[in-house]
C-alpha cells in the first residue's frame, strides 16, 4: 500500500482486522498529518466506529450546535442537519487515531518508503529500487500519485479560481466577545471582493480557520497572510487572525478537481485524491476517502486468492461505490465555482447525499448492490 495518509490507514485497519498481512508504504519520514482541521460527518463516522478508532477520535473533538452562514456580517442561516451526526476534530488529532487502529489491527507502516510504480499485475517498485508483489496494490498516495501515474490512468485535472490558506490557532473565545463562538462559522465577503473566513471549533483548545480567496488576488492569497487586510473585512475575527499571522509555513492551497476513466486496474485500486480528489466546498474529501477505502477492503477480502477475482472485484466494487462520489464531486466543484455556499441554507438532502450514506452496511458488500 502507498499512503499512510486518512485512506491508506483506514484500508491498512481495514484490510488488516479482516485478516490480510498489510504493509503500508510512507513517503514522508514522520508519521504525521500536516493539515489544520475537518469537520467528519455520519459516513465516515460509521468508517471510524468499524475500524475501532471511534472513541479515540471522538475523546478530542466536538459537535457545534450550528453551521452557521454570515453574508457580509449578517447571519443568513443557521443549520443543524435534524440530528444528522457530525463531527469536528484537528487533521493531526485524526491521524493519529488512524495509525494507532492501524497499527492494533496488525499492518506494518514503513516511514521513508516510497511507492515510485506500480504495475496492475500486483507490483510495486519502491525509491530504492527494491520491488515487492502484493495480491493487492493500494494506491493512497494523494493527489499526485506516483502509483496512478506510472500505471498511466486516464485522468482529466482542472483548478478552480478559488483556494485556501489553513490554520490552527487558539480559540481566544474570551477575546472574541459575546457571541455563539462555538458553531461553525461560514464567514462570506463578496463585495466590493471575495474574501472568506470558515471558522471551525476543533475542540475546547483549538480553532481551524481556512481563508478563502482567489488564486489571482495577489493581496488575499499573500502567506504569510495581510493582517491588515483580513482585520478589515472581518474585524470580529481579528484575535484568531492575529495567531494565523505569526503561524510557520502557512501556505495556500488552491482549489483542485481530479477525476479517473476508471479507479482500478488489474490488482491495483486507488483511493483518496490519488481517486477522485475534489474541491472541499461540501467537506467530503476525507469523507469519501474514508469510505471508499473501507468498502474496498470488504469488496476484495472473498477474492484475495485469485487474481482474476481480485480484479473482478475491483470492478464490481467501484461501479457501487463510485456513482455517489463522483455526484458528490461534481456538486463541489459547483459550488467552489459560483460560490453558491454563501447564500446559506445549502445542506439540503441532495448536498448531504454523501454525508448520510453508511459504507459499513453490509448490503452495501453482496455482488448486485446499487
Amino acid at each position: 500500500m502507498a499512503g499512510a495518509g486518512f485512506a491508506g490507514l483506514t484500508a491498512a485497519a481495514a484490510l488488516a482486522r479482516l485478516g490480510w498481512t498489510v504493509r503500508v508504504h510512507e513517503k514522508g519520514e514522520h508519521l504525521r498529518e500536516q493539515g489544520a482541521g475537518i469537520v467528519l460527518w455520519h459516513n465516515s463516522i460509521r468508517v471510524l466506529e468499524a475500524i475501532g478508532a471511534y472513541d479515540e477520535a471522538g475523546s478530542d473533538s466536538m459537535t457545534p450546535p450550528y453551521y452557521e452562514t454570515r453574508m457580509h456580517g449578517q447571519t443568513v442561516s443557521k443549520e443543524d442537519f435534524g440530528g444528522l451526526r457530525w463531527r469536528t476534530m484537528t487533521r493531526p488529532h485524526l491521524h493519529r487515531c488512524l495509525l494507532e487502529a492501524a497499527r492494533r489491527a496488525g499492518a506494518e507502516i514503513r516511514s521513508g518508503s516510497e511507492v515510485v510504480a506500480a504495475d496492475p499485475a500486483g507490483t510495486i517498485t519502491l525509491a530504492s529500487g527494491e520491488t515487492r508483489e502484493a495480491d493487492l496494490v493500494v494506491g493512497a498516495d494523494g493527489v499526485r500519485s506516483r502509483v496512478r501515474d506510472s500505471i498511466g490512468f486516464e485522468q482529466d485535472r482542472w483548478k478552480s479560481a478559488d483556494g485556501i490558506i489553513r490554520f490552527l490557532v487558539p480559540r481566544h473565545k474570551d477575546e472574541l466577545g459575546p457571541g455563539e463562538w462555538d458553531n461553525v462559522i461560514d464567514f462570506w465577503n463578496l463585495e466590493p471582493r471575495y474574501l472568506r473566513v470558515l471558522y471551525v471549533p476543533c475542540n475546547e483548545r483549538e480553532l481551524y480557520i481556512a481563508l478563502g480567496a482567489p488564486s489571482a488576488d495577489e493581496q488575499g492569497s499573500r502567506t504569510p497572510i495581510d493582517l491588515d487586510l483580513w482585520t478589515s473585512v472581518f474585524p470580529e475575527l481579528a484575535p484568531v487572525l492575529r495567531s494565523a499571522a505569526v503561524a510557520e509555513d502557512a501556505r495556500y492551497y488552491g482549489y483542485q478537481t481530479t477525476q479517473l476513466r476508471s479507479w482500478a486496474s488489474g490488482r491495483v485500486a486507488l483511493v483518496g485524491d490519488a481517486a477522485h480528489a475534489m474541491c472541499p466546498a461540501l467537506a467530503q474529501g476525507a469523507g469519501t476517502a474514508m469510505a471508499n477505502a473501507y468498502t474496498l477492503a470488504q469488496a476484495v477480502t472473498a477474492a484475495a486468492a485469485d487474481s482474476a477475482a481480485v480484479a473482478g472485484a475491483l470492478a464490481e466494487w467501484e461501479r457501487r461505490e463510485r456513482p455517489i462520489t463522483d455526484r458528490c464531486q461534481r456538486r463541489s466543484a459547483d459550488y467552489a465555482a459560483t460560490r453558491r455556499m454563501s447564500q446559506g441554507n445549502q445542506f439540503g438532502p441532495e448536498n448531504l447525499e454523501t454525508a448520510v450514506y453508511d459504507p459499513t452496511d453490509p448490503r452495501r458488500h453482496t455482488a448486485g448492490a446499487s
